[in-house]
């Protein structure tokens, strides 16, 4: 299936059906009062996120989506029926955003996340409504209400907790094969991947947790070269950012420190948020290097690369394609991820202060969104 990770859509919800303008007409009754039914209500457009669902190719060529129109009244009080919804079943990690405004609309970021995205018309009026002791034959009626359209665009995140970043052909691939059942393509050239992969990391039989691996950036990517960086979206979500470097490459002349600065300039360059996240280093390709010399290049690349970078982060050495150095790499990456979900305690004399301080404001029905 082709990865697809954005979509346009239109989306219009059902109009209300109109209400009737009748008269009770029977036998030896000769002036029967108003019995104008109301039209129904117009369909409504809902998404859901479904975790069954890993691309947004659905939505590549339908992109126009309609909810069923409301009935119109009948006579004897008869009410029109209302129009069905229609849901929209989408990945786990969907953005939705008005294609307009660029205003966010949803974030379904859990399975199961239902919201309602476009609401159908109120059905029209008959005219039993309108009568009175002043008006006992009521002529007039209302048309429904058109239900609510809109240009959405659909972008996928995904979930996951340690991003892969580096050069392509930095064995980013390699690692998550190593580290995980995932079994993206590797091979010896450069942009094997394509799109975003994920691999779930077993800890232990308890403890997990997600890596994604997306396409190698190179110098210029914010401007273009390359894939660009259209797939750095897929990593906004991670907590932590393992920067896997080639400290053995095969070409004489490149320059490991130059190419490793060159991504962490991109990556600021696109996004300042997500160059502030927690950024480590993993040396790879150890076994390309002669145990006698070993030592020596590492640590004359560390050293350049925190005068380039100005790094002062935790630094890993690992050989992903026999899986040498990776167990203690998975250890430390799990106690990390455990103390960033633990959020910071507040002593208790500033626990109380805040307490005694905080104001809870409770929002009416009214005001409080259906998120169906």
């Amino acid at each position: 299936m082709k990865f697809i990770d954005e979509a346009k859509i239109f989306v219009k919800a059902g109009d209300g059906g109109n209400g009737i303008a009748t008269f009770r007409r029977e036998k030896y009754i000769p002036m029967g009062g108003p019995n104008g039914g109301d039209g129904g209500r117009g369909g409504s457009v809902f998404v859901i996120a479904d975790r069954n669902i890993n691309t947004l190719v659905d939505y590549r060529y339908t992109r126009k989506f309609f909810a069923q129109r409301g009935e119109n009244g009948g006579s004897a009080d008869c009410y029109g029926k209302g129009g069905d919804d229609i849901v929209l079943r989408v990945p786990v990690g969907t953005v939705i955003s008005d294609l307009n405004t660029g205003e966010v609309v949803a974030d379904l970021n859990a399975h199961d996340k239902k919201i309602l995205i476009a609401k159908g018309g109120k059905g029209g009026l008959g005219n039993t409504h309108f009568k009175s002791s002043t008006n006992r034959a009521p002529r007039q009626c209302t048309k429904g209400d058109p239900g609510e359209e809109f240009e959405l665009n659909l972008e996928l995140r995904v979930l996951a907790d340690v991003g892969l970043l580096g050069m392509p052909n930095a064995g980013k691939s390699t690692l998550i094969r190593a580290i995980s059942a995932a079994r993206p393509k590797v091979a010896d050239y450069p942009f094997t991947t394509l799109h975003p992969n994920l691999g779930v990391v077993r800890v232990d039989a308890e403890k997990s947790f997600v890596v994604a691996d997306v396409p190698g950036l190179i110098e210029g990517a914010a401007d273009g070269a390359g894939l660009g960086i259209r797939f750095l979206k897929h990593l906004q979500r991670t907590r932590i950012l393992l920067h896997i470097v080639d400290i053995a490459p095969l070409d004489p002349d490149a320059d490991p420190v130059h190419d490793a600065k060159a991504i962490v300039d991109e990556l600021i360059k696109h996004d300042p948020t997500l160059g502030s996240k927690p950024r480590w280093l993993v040396m790879n390709k150890l076994d390309l290097i002669d145990e006698d010399e070993r030592q020596a290049r590492m640590d004359e690349f560390v050293a350049a690369y925190k005068a380039a970078t100005h790094y002062d982060g935790p630094i890993f050495a690992i050989t992903a394609i026999s899986g040498d150095g990776t167990r203690p790499l998975i250890y430390a990456l799990h106690e990390a991820l455990e103390k960033l979900a633990i959020p910071d305690e507040v002593p208790d004399e500033e626990a109380a202060d805040a307490a005694a301080h905080t104001e809870v404001e409770i929002d009416s029905d009214d005001d409080l969104e259906d998120e169906a």
